[in-house]
């Protein structure tokens, strides 16, 4: 049977997830995806991501490469797959790939923000989901300056969660962008690089965000870019106010847009 292959573009509360990857006994977003896949196709669908966002981390463009029978257009698919999907998780859209696309490998860059609340609302429970309340004013200044020291090729190594890369991964990234920007009510960062490491721009997070607010000496972000590992990196910043905002990949990829 021929197949075709798709791109789903997610968006996802991960507020009741324990993650993306699926897991046996656990709730993912992997997991509830494949079950819809499976119902519709008759047979099991590997759904697989671009990334694997951690419990409680959310996406309004996570990708996902899935191989369906050729009967099923991208819309169509896009479309059954709404209508029984549960209501934390929508297919943005849906685009018909060259079989040699892969979510993960193929991607050039990655886009996360990351929400912080600096006003008393911020603890609202209309907001503390998916914001970290703070509750305070940070230095914007400081923000701005440990931040980029981070932009360029650099090892990250003291950024990461120790023992989740390969021994023989260099853990190094190349990070396109990376900026505060305000908001109402707070500040949101956005980082754009060729990939990321686990929990890295949590890391980044909290201890740019320790700096600001008077906690940590400045200069921590080029000590740490230094560092062979990771014991002096600030706690990372709570998972429930990352994005994972949009991935990107060559355009020769791409048939057609459904």
């Amino acid at each position: 049977m021929t197949a075709r292959t798709v791109q789903l573009v997610l968006h996802y509360d991960g507020s009741a997830f324990a993650g993306w990857q699926r897991q046996p006994k656990e709730r993912t977003v992997q997991g509830e995806l494949e079950r819809v896949l499976t119902r519709l196709t008759g047979s099991h669908v590997a759904a697989l991501g671009a990334g694997r966002t951690d419990a409680g981390v959310h996406a309004r463009g996570q990708a996902v490469g899935v191989r369906v029978p050729e009967r099923w257009s991208a819309a169509n698919l896009r479309r059954a797959l709404n209508a029984l999907l549960p209501r934390d998780i929508w297919v943005a859209a849906a685009h018909d790939m060259r079989p040699e696309f892969h979510a993960r490998y193929s991607a050039l860059t990655r886009r996360y923000s990351y929400y912080v609340g600096t006003d008393d609302e911020s603890r609202s429970p209309f907001r503390r989901h998916t914001e970290w309340a703070l509750a305070r004013a940070l230095d914007r200044d400081a923000l701005e300056r440990e931040t980029a020291s981070i932009i360029g090729d650099h090892c990250f190594v003291a950024f990461a969660v120790r023992g989740t890369a390969p021994p023989t991964d260099d853990h190094r990234c190349h990070v396109r962008s990376a900026t505060w920007r305000e908001r109402d009510g707070g500040i949101v960062f956005e980082i754009e690089a060729n990939r990321f490491l686990h929990h890295m721009v949590r890391f980044v997070v909290g201890t740019v965000v320790e700096v600001a607010a008077g906690k940590r000496e400045p200069g921590a972000v080029d000590a740490l870019l230094a560092a062979a590992n990771n014991d002096d990196v600030s706690p990372p910043a709570p998972a429930h106010a990352l994005f994972l905002d949009r991935v990107m990949y060559p355009q020769d990829l791409y048939t057609h847009a459904e």
